[in-house]
């Protein structure tokens, strides 16, 4: 699963796991702990892993795509057990905050160092505050995982958008957020305090046709969106990487070449803590190499090096 991000300029990423039964989700996190302990590159390439649910609104629209079977209230205990499953691994979680627990959730995790996201969720304004009062710092993937149609205000989303304590997570890749809403987000936010991810799913570089995953049948469409199978509106993670969500930033938003990067790489590192990657002697020397033509062009990825190692392309002179 990692060893392909390198094509795509990715050194770092934080492996997700959304919505399932507790097996699963220690089954996945116990995977992940025995690969970054058996591949010195796999440990540098995870500094963390995100929890997304299973404590999320059980509702149509801000449920999206996860699992309702598995959709639950807030269980800090089961957390815990999950964490120590990782080797303390987890380092951000998103959860709605309006679920029974929700709060308290809020309150352990941000004690124990984890970063609490709000995403997939219904909340009341109130709620929303709430939880930024309890300790929560970002919204994940803003302006998706919502109702179709909402109040026009208050509501979630603009109340999520209005907190400067909250940092956004949004998804670039040209089929989640229309550019207008990415350049309302960003000039909020600032660029300073938005993050560009890229929710790859599953399916990622699979072709175009139907597939069982789980207990859902999701499509790969021509265009390369991935959405719950028989219609076209409801997208179920993204098929595209971080590379192309960058250069689509760009053009979207009208922010320079370095804020996009920032925004994929240097501002979600500060809000977990990782490792700050600098041009310097001693940082670790992770350095992508690419082409790239200028607004609405794609990034052209020559050579990526994680640790000094070239893990992808041929070595520059």
């Amino acid at each position: 699963i990692l060893e392909p991000h390198f094509q795509y300029g990715i050194t770092r990423l934080c492996p997700t796991l959304i919505t399932a039964s507790f097996e699963a989700l220690a089954s996945g996190f116990a995977a992940i702990r025995d690969a970054c302990e058996q591949h010195p590159w796999v440990a540098s390439m995870v500094p963390g892993c995100h929890l997304e649910g299973p404590y999320i609104s059980p509702v149509d629209g801000p449920r999206g795509a996860h699992p309702t079977e598995h959709v639950r209230p807030a269980d800090y205990e089961e957390f815990a057990r999950l964490q120590e499953i990782s080797g303390g691994r987890i380092r951000l979680v998103t959860l709605a905050p309006e679920v029974d627990g929700g709060l308290e959730f809020i309150r352990r995790a941000v004690d124990d160092g984890v970063v609490v996201a709000l995403g997939h969720t219904a909340a009341e304004p109130g709620q929303i505050a709430d939880a930024v009062e309890a300790g929560a710092r970002l919204s994940t993937h803003l302006g998706n995982g919502a109702h179709g149609t909402i109040r026009r205000h208050p509501n979630y989303i603009w109340e999520q958008l209005a907190d400067p304590r909250l940092n956004a997570s949004i998804i670039t890749d040209g089929h989640h957020l229309p550019p207008s809403v990415i350049r309302a987000i960003i000039g909020t936010k600032s660029t300073q305090r938005t993050i560009v991810t890229c929710d790859a799913a599953g399916l990622a570089g699979y072709p175009p046709g139907v597939y069982q995953d789980g207990s859902m049948e999701l499509e790969v469409l021509q265009d390369g969106r991935i959405v719950i199978a028989g219609q076209q509106q409801l997208l179920a993670g993204s098929s595209l990487e971080t590379d192309t969500c960058v250069a689509h930033v760009i053009t979207a938003a009208d922010v320079t070449l370095a804020e996009a990067f920032d925004m994929a790489g240097r501002n979600p590192a500060r809000l977990l803590g990782f490792e700050a990657i600098e041009l310097k002697r001693g940082s670790r020397a992770d350095l992508v190499v690419f082409d790239y033509a200028g607004p609405g062009h794609q990034l052209e990825i020559r050579a990526t090096l994680t640790c000094g190692e070239l893990r992808y392309g041929t070595s520059p002179d």
